[in-house]
């Protein structure tokens, strides 16, 4: 799904005289946990002429941020016929516009997490563990569209690299908390369908059940290609911890695994128990980060 193109559909919809906001717009996808990713989309906007992201601000009223500057952007609403007065906009709740027309694209993705979660197993379903994948994506600050997949294999016993791969690709989706597998499965496929040593198992840069849906990017993968998988987070997304657990309504979903003073958070993504996936994780880790998430992460870096 090309999101960027769909909230510029809809700041696109905001008339001449009126003005919306992050939320407001975030709403319209579908889930207001995206209004963060809504400003940041904004900011790299190309035309603000043909996609007057200008016309969207702060909830509060004040005028929030613009890729061209502040000046330019109270300059533009002014043009509008917006007032702008100590960096807010007056009469906001006259020109506030959020009768967007919009078929709610993050709710369908919800709906498909949904889908995907009640094919989640979480018995142990492993042969041979003889090879050890994992993934990472990487993101240049100076090209913040374009992701870096890469999947790194080692072997489990001798902990040697056999099989290192990298795939680069155009990405239309922001990151927005909860949604990680809809930005990144693209490009974990265009690497996976490219090594030539099929893994046994794959360690995931996310989390696998720890997801409010229980399908975070781990158990998206996982159940996508019916493959054994592992998410290993480096921050806890939700819930809380009870000693080593943690717990979400009530619910055991993730363990922290320290080999270092820093946890990793572990839940299991697919095919796979939590013990095992814990017992996994704490052997494949020389450091903080398990050994092959750690070296996919230094490859998709470079």
């Amino acid at each position: 799904m090309d999101l960027i193109e769909e909230i510029y559909k809809l700041v696109r919809q905001v008339p001449r005289g009126r003005v919306s906001t992050y939320g407001a717009v975030a709403r319209a996808l579908g889930d207001i946990i995206a209004s963060r990713a809504v400003g940041l989309v904004l900011n790299l906007n190309p035309d603000p002429d043909r996609t007057p992201c200008y016309r969207i601000i702060a909830s509060d009223g004040s005028v929030g941020g613009f890729s061209r500057g502040i000046e330019e952007k109270i300059e533009r609403l002014r043009r509008d016929g917006i007032e702008v007065r100590n960096g807010k906009v007056m009469n906001f709740g006259k020109v506030f516009f959020d009768d967007f027309d919009t078929d709610y694209p993050l709710k369908r993705l919800r709906k498909e997490q949904m889908r995907l979660s009640r094919k989640v197993r979480l018995k142990d379903e492993l042969g041979e563990i003889r090879y050890v994948a994992g993934f990472d994506a990487g993101y240049s600050k100076s090209d913040p569209l374009t992701a870096h997949g890469a999947i790194v294999t080692i072997e489990l016993e001798s902990m040697e690299i056999v099989e290192e791969m990298i795939a680069r690709k155009r990405i239309r989706f922001p990151y927005i908390p909860t949604y990680l597998a809809f930005r990144e499965f693209p490009v974990f496929l265009e690497a996976y369908r490219r090594i030539k040593i099929q893994p046994d198992l794959i360690l995931v840069d996310g989390n696998g059940i720890l997801h409010p849906f229980k399908l975070g990017i781990a158990s998206h993968i996982g159940v996508s290609l019916d493959l054994p998988t592992i998410g290993v987070a480096k921050n806890l997304l939700m819930g809380e911890m009870r000693g080593e657990d943690v717990v979400y309504q009530g619910e055991v979903l993730g363990k922290a695994v320290y080999s270092s003073r820093k946890p990793i958070f572990v839940s299991p993504g697919h095919r796979m128990s939590l013990d095992t996936a814990v017992r996994l994780v704490r052997k494949l880790c020389r450091y903080r980060i398990p050994e092959p998430v750690r070296l996919a992460h230094i490859l998709a870096k470079s």
